[in-house]
């Protein structure tokens, strides 16, 4: 049976496929700061500050899946030391990056083979991160780029309640297209990888796309409040997108969904 070692499976994220690859997998997670994990003995602490090697060396994990957060300086020592070890044992590593990636690109979808270039500083640090396994020697990786999560769990969908119930403004961008994701999807395909011992790119949204105004007031509908103001927020004049879409490595039939199969999980 294969041992898988999530990476900050405290999160959202992590948790979904923390119970995913439980049934099927000898799996383990870390958390941080969320102390309801303490009594789990598949969970370990771990903070991206410390040297990772001794839970590497505990667990002798063959499958790492890391969407750590924290410090990014501290985090690029922590994928050094991560990518060492994966180069020595032949472990695969699995790193869950984003569609920021592409966020200087506003013309197109990107798909997997697309040239990366992004301005802000998440996406630069990702770019960073997925150039370091590109140019590993061990080709057992996979770069999972995710679109936006807008789930039932997710900090999104939180401060969009939080927002409704203060009385405060919606922040809408009218121009931006976009496809969205969820925990359980992502966890479903990232099982599929691991199942197919898959490597490669990897982008995990619906498989259509939808503008950031119609999805925001068609998940407010479902939320019913009393009322709502909304902040329009123009970036350009011409639609721009940030949305991932497969050409190379398109999962199964009964993996691809829709945004409104997302939108059916939140409400």
């Amino acid at each position: 049976m294969k041992r898988i070692l999530i990476f900050g499976g405290s999160s959202s994220i992590g948790t979904a496929i923390f119970k995913e690859l439980k049934p099927f997998y000898d799996s383990y997670a870390t958390y941080y700061s969320n102390s309801k994990f303490r009594s789990n003995k598949r969970y370990i602490y771990y903070s991206v500050d410390q040297d990772p090697s001794t839970i590497l060396e505990n667990i002798k994990p063959n499958v790492i899946i890391t969407g750590l957060k924290g410090n990014f300086n501290s985090q690029v020592i922590f994928f050094e030391k991560i990518i060492n070890h994966c180069e020595k044992y032949k472990s695969k590593l699995m790193f869950i990056s984003s569609s920021n990636v592409f966020d200087s690109f506003v013309n197109y979808p990107s798909f997997e083979n697309d040239k990366t270039f992004s301005t802000s500083v998440y996406g630069r640090f990702n770019v960073h991160i997925e150039n370091k396994l590109l140019r590993m020697n061990n080709k057992n990786w996979s770069i999972n780029r995710s679109a936006i999560i807008f789930s039932k769990k997710s900090k999104r969908l939180h401060e969009l309640k939080k927002d409704l119930n203060n009385s405060n403004s919606i922040e809408i961008f009218p121009n931006l297209i976009i496809n969205i994701n969820s925990e359980e999807y992502l966890s479903k395909q990232l099982h599929y990888i691991i199942s197919r011992n898959l490597s490669g790119i990897f982008h995990h949204g619906s498989k259509d796309l939808i503008n950031h105004e119609e999805l925001i007031k068609l998940i407010i509908s479902k939320l019913n409040p009393e009322s709502c103001n909304f902040k329009y927020v123009y970036t350009t004049n011409e639609n721009r997108y940030l949305s991932l879409m497969s050409k190379t490595n398109k999962f199964p039939n009964h993996l691809n969904f829709s945004y409104n199969s997302v939108i059916k999980e939140i409400t």
